[in-house]
């Protein structure tokens, strides 16, 4: 039988910190935001979730994707409380709202590396976080969110062995007006961020 796996994509205020002069934040977390979310509701054989900070969200998902509303939180809080929130699964991946041109292909890694770890994480550029995939419940020696310098080295120090935490190839997230340089115009996807930007 296979194990019930949930993507979430995990919305917070913070999802418009990349937004260019002359482009609204609200309007830019939404285009930023469902794109990321529109890459994980394309993916076969896992259940997509948004877990939302922000109001208004359940307009960017289609009919039928759960919906699930946290306080405005960072850090570990964030995902702890992300985590918690999960309707039900074996398996989960929290995917940060700001990654819209993450290749798929990068999610199931994350997964497969579950077949060996309790965590795996995509490292993000310049630090932090991309996604991090736990075996459900997460469990309560990781404690790291998404912005942590270096939440690989930190998880394993923390595991009850090192080879408790695997970690995927990494990707970049949105987190300043100069990471939209790492936009690919050649990749498939990001198509709200792209026309947003290009007006």
């Amino acid at each position: 039988m296979t194990e019930a796996r949930l993507v979430a994509v995990v919305v917070t205020s913070s999802t418009a910190g990349a937004a260019p002069p002359g482009v609204g934040a609200a309007e830019f977390l939404a285009a930023v935001a469902e794109d990321t979310y529109e890459l994980v509701a394309g993916l076969d054989f896992v259940t997509p979730v948004l877990v939302t900070s922000v109001p208004g969200m359940e307009e960017i998902v289609w009919p039928g994707t759960p919906v699930v509303e946290i306080p405005d939180l960072s850090g570990q809080a964030l995902v702890r409380a992300a985590f918690a929130a999960l309707p039900y699964g074996e398996q989960a991946v929290l995917l940060s709202g700001d990654a819209p041109d993450l290749p798929p292909l990068l999610i199931g890694k994350l997964f497969r590396a579950l077949g060996r770890a309790q965590l795996a994480v995509c490292p993000a550029v310049d630090g932090g976080a991309v996604a991090i995939a736990s075996h459900l419940p997460y469990p309560d020696w990781a404690g790291v969110g998404f912005d942590h310098h270096d939440p690989v080295r930190a998880l394993r120090a923390s595991a009850p062995a090192p080879r408790a935490v695997a970690t995927g190839p990494g990707w970049h997230r949105l987190r300043t007006p100069g990471d939209l340089a790492r936009l690919d115009p050649g990749l498939e996807g990001w198509d709200s961020t792209r026309a947003l930007l290009s007006v």
